[in-house]
């Protein structure tokens, strides 16, 4: 299988639905429970289409596989996330371009979301490296993402341009096939917890 098939995950917490045009009344509601800090991106919910729209062109070119997170509890679409910089000869994707509500952050959300993606990729694709990537600033999401067990790789220095003009440093996360499964025993037991 590929990273860019078109597939629904799904673990009975989260769903994890290809983004279509009708998830954006979902997701405007979702995104206008957020307060972006200037290092994130989440669309304002006037801006939800247009960003849907966005996504779907980089599917459609091969770039990216975007999904709506659904939140099984509520049956409400709350996220979204992707599989992006695929590299599919080389077997290497990356997970980004993530946001959830925030009801539904510090919940089953998230863990499920990351559990299904690197499951799918390592298990079904044969991945040999999953990436994530954030802002070297955005603290919180690289907690996120060590606490996952993902490894850092580095930081890419003046990597992007904001949309204010600031230049990015990206700090770089890898998670290889060898590590999976004390990543997914770490997830399993967090999901279990809760």
């Amino acid at each position: 299988m590929r990273f860019l098939d078109e597939i629904t995950l799904d673990d009975g917490r989260v769903r994890l639905e290809p983004l279509r045009a009708d998830h954006a009344g979902d997701l405007a509601r979702a995104s206008a429970t957020l307060v972006s800090p200037w290092y994130t991106f989440v669309p304002a919910p006037d801006e939800v289409p247009a960003e849907i729209d966005r996504r779907l062109a980089m599917r459609d070119a091969g770039a990216m596989n975007p999904f709506a997170v659904r939140r099984l509890a509520t049956d409400e679409v709350v996220g979204m996330t992707t599989f992006c910089t695929i590299d599919q000869p080389n077997r290497r994707v990356e997970i980004g371009y993530t946001w959830i509500a925030k009801d539904a952050q510090g919940c089953e959300v998230n863990p499920s979301m990351k559990r299904l993606l690197l499951a799918h990729a390592f298990d079904t694709c044969d991945a040999i490296a999953v990436s994530l990537m954030t802002h070297f600033h955005n603290r919180q999401s690289r907690a996120a993402i060590e606490r996952l067990g993902a490894k850092l790789d580095g930081v890419l220095r003046n990597h992007r341009i904001m949309p204010d003009g600031s230049l990015r440093d990206t700090a770089a996360y890898s998670i290889l096939p060898h590590e999976w499964p004390a990543v997914r025993n770490g997830l399993d037991a967090r999901l279990a917890a809760l």
